[in-house]
């Protein structure tokens, strides 16, 4: 690796909730009461934002730094893929969350901002140069610093010579997270969401544990369920939130289910999403200004009321705790509607002195605190604040149960393209493997092999009925390679596919056929 420092920006584009104003850059540089400065860390740059009155929205800084003509870019995503992830040539209106790569032959570009910015940070490139964009918005207003002085982000770049693409993403992602939490132990075992899809209770939880204890019988790292959506005392079809302090009637015991889980040799994990919460003894102040659906991070209460419920169900002895939902929660949008509005303009949360980022990765920290010595799992969470807060991250969204077109968009995308994130930002989580009689046999045991042999997490959603003798063996295997340590799987043809289909998987190297039979990918997706 070696390290490149940037050099001044040729120009800024300051935005505040009154205007946006063009300024050549000196460093610092000042307009109104709003000063912008650069400060070396090292090789990284540090950009400072200080204001008084003035609500700040967004500083943009244009480095006028020649890129090669030819080259081949991979940028980052919101807060998960949603079978998006690409090489492709220069997309001067692509929006690049977080980082951005640049390949020219032998040689990988990285430009990226060190995880937990207080910035929501994306870039956008082209041969003449390129943009760092840093949102510091409070929801969808301006930020009232009230003089206070904000490291927005952290900047940072290197230039891998002779080293594919693959290794150097992963190295990079090294320097942009330096300190992740992990995992002791590979994860693996079963998530009941892809087959049950909410409509579960205890006994079908213990009948699919019971099956997954004898296909892991004898693995000393013991398989996770995770009790998905389907167990919580207000859940319906059109409601999947809480209160996170009891089960309803087909999950009548959850400290107790937790315990039968564990004697059987299983892990318990559990799924809450904590943002959208029915509770009747929740004040509508701690509600959000932008939908009161939805509690308000800001408030310290409501940080108390969302601790609370991670503590609970710890202590009934769920040991992996996966929460979802706290980007579309907070910000109303889906990340592939972001681009660079990530939520309604016109609203601020409760506190309008701290930027979205800042409040969002408050609530990571305490969650993480709260969960004591369960691990966390996010899902539909912005992996780039939470790394160092997460154990394991839902880096793709949903596959599917029911249409294996929608798990061949989102799966091997996901896996490839985030796998030299792996072990650097925390465990990436490419999604389940639904083994379902709605799912051609041979298409889900190519994805279960793959993901058995990736080196990530690996999760089934399979129901009981679904175990016949010749299903438990190729199963018992998967799990078996799972349970152990490997190398991270590797996309070879990943710059010409979304869908990368050869794969290098330790010292093998497979090709995995993804088609449907009929050739045609069936459903909508």
């Amino acid at each position: 690796m070696n390290p490149k420092k940037f050099p001044i920006p040729t120009g800024m584009l300051l935005k505040t909730d009154d205007e946006e104003k063009f300024l050549p850059f000196q460093n610092p540089t000042t307009y109104k009461d709003i000063t912008v400065e650069l400060k070396p860390n090292g090789e990284a740059l540090r950009v400072y934002v200080t204001a008084d009155t003035t609500p700040v929205q967004r500083v943009t800084l244009y480095f006028a730094d020649p890129l090669p003509e030819k080259a081949q870019v991979l940028g980052g995503v919101w807060e998960r893929g949603y079978g998006d992830y690409e090489w492709r040539g220069y997309v001067p209106h692509r929006v690049m969350p977080w980082y951005f790569f640049l390949q020219n032959g032998n040689k990988t570009e990285a430009f990226g901002v060190h995880t937990q910015p207080a910035a929501m940070c994306w870039w956008t490139a082209e041969s003449t140069g390129y943009s760092v964009y840093l949102d510091v918005r409070c929801g969808g207003l301006g930020v009232r610093l009230n003089g206070r002085t904000l490291c927005a982000a952290e900047l940072c770049r290197a230039e891998y010579e002779d080293a594919d693409g693959f290794t150097a993403m992963g190295e990079f992602f090294s320097v942009l997270s330096p300190n992740p939490i992990l995992p002791k132990s590979p994860v693996y075992g079963a998530n009941n969401w892809y087959h049950a899809y909410g409509h579960a209770t205890e006994d079908d939880v213990l009948r699919e544990a019971k099956a997954l204890a004898e296909l892991t019988e004898g693995l000393a790292n013991r398989p996770w369920f995770i009790i998905d959506d389907c167990w919580q005392i207000d859940r319906a079809d059109n409601y999947n939130g809480g209160p996170w302090r009891a089960g309803n009637k087909g999950f009548p015991d959850m400290p107790g289910l937790a315990k039968k889980l564990r004697e059987s040799g299983i892990q318990p994990g559990i799924w809450v999403r904590l943002l959208w919460d029915h509770s009747e003894n929740i004040p509508a102040s701690w509600r959000s200004k932008r939908d009161p659906e939805y509690l308000d991070p800001s408030v310290p209460e409501a940080l108390d009321h969302i601790a609370e419920d991670i503590r609970t169900v710890s202590s009934w002895g769920y040991k992996l705790i996966k929460h979802d939902f706290t980007s579309y929660d907070v910000l109303g949008r889906w990340g592939f509607e972001m681009g660079d509005e990530l939520t309604d303009s016109g609203w601020r949360f409760a506190d309008e002195t701290r930027t979205t980022a800042e409040i969002l990765i408050e609530l990571y920290k305490r969650i993480l605190a709260a969960a004591g010595d369960a691990m966390v799992m996010g899902c539909n969470c912005f992996g780039h604040l939470g790394a160092g807060l997460m154990h394991l991250n839902r880096t793709g969204d949903d596959v599917s149960g029911k249409l294996w077109a929608r798990t061949r968009r989102m799966g091997m995308n996901t896996l490839a393209f985030t796998a030299p994130m792996h072990d650097r930002f925390f465990a990436i989580d490419a999604d389940c493997v639904p083994l379902t009689d709605a799912i051609d046999e041979t298409l889900g045991m190519r994805w279960l092999e793959l993901v058995a042999k990736s080196g990530t997490p690996t999760l089934l959603s399979v129901p009981a009925s679904y175990l016949n003798g010749e299903h438990k063996a190729i199963i018992r295997d998967a799990f078996r390679r799972a349970s152990q340590p490997q190398p991270t799987a590797r996309p070879l043809d990943w710059h010409e596919t979304t869908c990368p289909a050869v794969w290098k998987l330790g010292e093998e190297t497979k090709h995995f056929d993804w088609t449907e039979p009929c050739g045609i990918l069936t459903g909508s997706i």
